[in-house]
């Protein structure tokens, strides 16, 4: 389903100086799966989750859907931001409707899809209240459905439970498993939480400090559906020490040997 093929991205600053956010990263990502990248702060997760959306181009390599190049925001293609991003004078209906009227599409078509995507994130009762009537979690829900509306096949993620406090973010990553048993889509997942990695995916690409390599990809050997209990499994605990051990052990290494 993606592709890429040799990623690099170097951006420049203000003085001009490159900085170099991802270098040769190849990875490819199977239809209805489910993969997470974590990583240090700034070691590329957000930047390569752009590539996917077309709203950056690699300075060097290729990004494929589906065998096509990606040269631009690509239509089979929904985003969910760290924050909601709801317009404030539009009821949630209109927010989730939004995203159709962007795509220069008939909103009246995707009524009736809309309502049913509420009703399933557990917000029937609630399609004409305001953004400032719902609770951080509920505005989220709103954005899952908006990114959803148009029915992609791809969902990116950018963080998108990490403005909630611990017990909403659970709820809300239990809530996520559910719609994408419901409605299950290729989905891209950037998070800074381990278990949170853990507890969604298929696999989890670990990245090393920037410039963002690959460190490694595992394979989650846990069962679904997944349940919160599954913390406890001895799995659970050698995925995280392993992830841990990736992470922490690369921060630790002399910058001359991780450019090595």
């Amino acid at each position: 389903m993606i592709e890429l093929a040799s990623i690099t991205k170097t951006y420049r600053s203000r003085q001009g100086d490159p900085i170099h956010a991802i270098e040769d990263v190849s990875l490819a990502i199977k239809e209805k799966e489910f993969v997470s990248l974590v990583g240090p702060s700034g070691c590329g997760k957000s930047t390569l989750l752009k590539l996917v959306a077309g709203l950056v181009t690699p300075t060097r390599g290729v990004v494929r859907i589906r065998g096509t190049e990606v040269r631009e925001p690509f239509p089979d293609v929904g985003i969910v931001f760290q924050s909601a991003v709801l317009l404030p004078w539009r009821t949630v209906l209109d927010n989730v409707l939004f995203s159709i009227e962007m795509l220069g599409l008939r909103a009246d078509s995707h009524r009736d899809r809309a309502l049913s995507l509420i009703e399933l994130a557990g917000l029937a009762g609630f399609e004409r209240k305001y953004p400032w009537e719902l609770s951080g979690g509920m505005q989220q829900r709103v954005a899952i459905c908006r990114a959803l509306v148009h029915d992609p096949s791809i969902l990116l993620m950018d963080e998108p439970f990490g403005a909630l406090d611990a017990m909403t973010r659970e709820e809300m990553g239990l809530e996520l498993l559910r719609l994408w048993e419901e409605r299950r889509k290729t989905i891209l997942f950037v998070t800074h939480s381990i278990p949170e990695a853990i507890l969604l995916s298929d696999r989890v690409v670990v990245m090393t400090p920037r410039p963002g390599r690959l460190a490694r990809v595992l394979d989650v050997q846990l069962p679904r559906p997944r349940t919160v209990e599954m913390e406890f499994d001895a799995r659970f605990k050698d995925h995280s020490d392993e992830i841990r051990r990736l992470i922490f052990a690369r921060r630790q290494e002399p910058a001359h040997a991780r450019r090595a």
